[in-house]
């Protein structure tokens, strides 16, 4: 086994941490944050010394309906400019591209023309050919690029191992080891760790993570990815995200010794926003619904919409999940 990078003292300037809790959280409300929300998200970052900061999706206006969602689904570059001005700070904004969702040739221009410095596109392994047409595209119009491999532990190693292959002969800068399921425990996130590293490594490329909580193992299975070699860790404000939700963002800079992060300005942003959001009705967290999905390895529809139903049935779900 390859050894730890790094210790509990010091600290390793190679790690960066990206908000994602408008994009990830959105999925929780329909990107319907407020104006004030944003921005006070956005200053609480830059204050944080937070490095990334990602807005939303850059989804097809075709292919969703801009009257069901809020603007963070779309990410139009006056949307973002209202909030970030020019961005005249060390905060580096991202959005996220999902692979056959997104109208890349057309809503994706170029980085000179944008305040975007980080396009995330998203894939199933299935859809490797796509994900490699788009990271060309967001190479060439001179973005930073990651590669986020979603729903890796229903992947086969096979499938795995073909798509870092084909992602390490890419111009991409980054390939994100994904939890999509909150299923993976911390031994498993240790050997894919090593795996994605491994060929990372050998072409140039960092490896970032993004894990959810379904069984409460976001934070540890985050900081075991980056203790054996991911240099990016997602994480959201409380852990705002689909479902169980993700890697708490208070955690992550209450861990990490870097001298540049501030956890005060996370705590008052969670103490006033994040509350109210809580209060309008957004809900997320891990619960007993999603620690079923997460055991067995499935998709947490079915657990959301247990939810929504306001259903306590527990044992009768758990034998649906079964069959």
């Amino acid at each position: 086994m390859s050894e730890k990078k790094g210790d509990l003292i010091s600290y390793r300037p190679d790690i960066k941490l990206l908000d994602a809790t408008i994009r990830d959280g959105g999925l929780v409300n329909d990107f319907y944050f407020s104006d004030e929300f944003v921005k006070q998200l956005y200053l609480t970052n830059v204050k944080a010394g937070i490095e990334y900061m990602e807005f939303g999706y850059k989804a097809s206006k075709d292919l969703f309906d801009v009257n069901k969602f809020g603007k963070w689904k779309f990410c139009d570059e006056e949307s973002i400019r209202e909030v970030v001005g020019d961005n005249d700070t060390d905060l580096k904004l991202s959005v996220m591209a999902d692979v056959g969702r997104c109208d890349f040739k057309n809503d994706i221009i170029p980085s000179k023309d944008s305040v975007i410095d980080l396009v995330r596109i998203a894939t199933y392994t299935y859809q490797m050919p796509g994900a490699l047409e788009m990271i060309e595209h967001c190479h060439e119009m001179g973005y930073e690029t990651t590669v986020n491999i979603m729903a890796i532990s229903a992947a086969s190693e096979e499938d795995i191992d073909k798509s870092l292959e084909l992602v390490c002969n890419s111009p991409v800068d980054g390939i994100y080891l994904v939890d999509s399921y909150g299923s993976l425990y911390p031994e498993e996130v240790r050997e894919l760790t090593l795996k994605y590293c491994k060929a990372a490594e050998a072409c140039g490329k960092k490896v970032g993570v993004h894990m959810h909580n379904n069984q409460q193992l976001a934070f540890a299975n985050t900081i075991e990815s980056i203790a054996y070699g991911a240099s990016f860790a997602d994480a959201t404000m409380s852990g705002m995200g689909r479902g169980a939700g993700n890697c708490f963002m208070e955690q992550m800079l209450s861990f990490l010794r870097n001298p540049n992060y501030k956890l005060s300005p996370v705590l008052k942003f969670i103490e006033k926003y994040i509350t109210e959001e809580r209060e309008k009705g957004s809900v997320w967290g891990y619960d007993l619904p999603y620690m079923m999905t997460g055991a067995l390895n499935l998709h947490p529809r079915a657990a959301i919409a247990f939810k929504k139903e306001n259903r306590t049935d527990y044992q009768t779900l758990y034998q649906e999940l079964l069959s």
